[in-house]
């Protein structure tokens, strides 16, 4: 009997040849490079040389749970160690650029954190200096390697569901705020640091919308001050949409992530396991109903990896992939200036209360 999910398993594939692998430099020892970054690249044997951190006792002790052998006291160090290629930049958004901007100069290739910038000129200054100064450079944005994402995305591509007319994410939390004190203050917080995940993954799978939407509230006596409640739409041409629903002050206790992409020719839906009790989760699912194969009903993908930390492989090994010229990137720093102009027309319309065109 043929398996039809062979070719689809493939593009899932998140092992790296031996032979592309570099040795990787971290600037963070935040949650989640001890949670996900160092965890993923242990599994899929990369060697990390070294780590900084601005709060070097932290760094000591990621570093010492991890057996990594080296701590740099300083940024200058870490750019000036000739024993790195790639450096894995995990810092806030706002900190991002200085760090990028010396990192490029040194002509290191570059694995960035999400958001890439808090402003959308402020990324093509990225996008700009990785180009000029000659060196593969991509964004975390690791949503677009989590098994179940990649297995809709490569089912959409082999036109399993005929031409898509919707792609909708819902999501209802209660999501621990307090993790990230660093952004209690932010006045602009669900959008870039939570939903972007959702946004980038859209724009991924359907390209650059016409029009936007975005509404937002916050909840009585909530930890952070920025908005925790958004409703997004986005229309494109010949009546294609999607919508994003994300609330991260579930009281009910019945937490849930699920998506759902529909097209003229069937179905795709899945959850997202990492989000129903963040951050321990339940693997991820992913189901397909199909007028094209077809299926009989609902055929379920057998989705074997996890959000965090397994797609965290994907983002360090498209990296690798870029530099030995054995592969593109799936999310690079000139594609992501397109995320951030999204995340951009999304506030635009929260502020304004009216649509915004993209």
């Amino acid at each position: 009997m043929i398996n039809p999910f062979s070719k689809i398993s493939e593009f899932c594939d998140l092992s790296i040849d031996p032979a592309i692998k570099l040795p990787v430099a971290i600037v963070g020892a935040g949650g989640i490079v001890d949670g996900a970054h160092l965890p993923a690249y242990k599994k899929a044997g990369v060697n990390v040389v070294g780590i900084f951190d601005t709060d070097n006792a932290k760094a000591k002790d990621v570093a010492a749970r991890h057996n990594i052998s080296k701590v740099y006291s300083s940024l200058d160090d870490l750019v000036n160690d000739s024993s790195s290629k790639v450096v894995d930049i995990a810092v806030p958004a706002a900190a991002q650029p200085e760090i990028f901007l010396k990192v490029a100069a040194a002509k290191k290739h570059i694995l960035a954190q999400k958001p890439l910038a808090t402003t959308v000129d402020k990324g093509r200054e990225l996008a700009a200096s990785a180009k000029s100064n000659g060196i593969v450079a991509a964004v975390n944005q690791q949503l677009r390697f989590e098994e179940g994402i990649a297995a809709a995305y490569a089912m959409v591509k082999e036109g399993w569901i005929g031409k898509v007319t919707n792609f909708a994410i819902n999501v209802n939390l209660d999501t621990p705020w307090h993790m990230w004190p660093w952004a209690k203050d932010l006045p602009r917080l669900e959008v870039m640091l939570h939903s972007i995940h959702y946004h980038d993954t859209i724009r991924w799978f359907l390209g650059n919308p016409k029009t936007v939407f975005c509404a937002a509230g916050r909840t009585a006596g909530q930890y952070p001050q920025g908005e925790t409640r958004t409703i997004s739409t986005y229309l494109y041409d010949g009546n294609l949409t999607a919508t994003v629903h994300s609330n991260h002050m579930n009281r009910g206790g019945d937490n849930y992530a699920l998506y759902r992409i529909d097209g003229d020719q069937g179905s795709i839906r899945g959850t997202f396991g990492l989000l129903y009790d963040y951050p321990d989760g339940r693997p991820d699912t992913l189901e397909v109903r199909s007028h094209v194969l077809p299926t009989d009903g609902w055929l379920p993908y057998p989705v074997t990896m996890r959000w965090f930390p397994d797609a965290f492989m994907g983002t360090i090994g498209q990296v690798f992939r870029a530099v030995a010229g054995t592969g593109t990137l799936r999310s690079s720093v000139e594609d992501n200036v397109d995320t951030l102009r999204l995340v951009d027309a999304l506030y635009r319309s929260m502020d304004s209360g009216v649509s915004a065109d993209f």
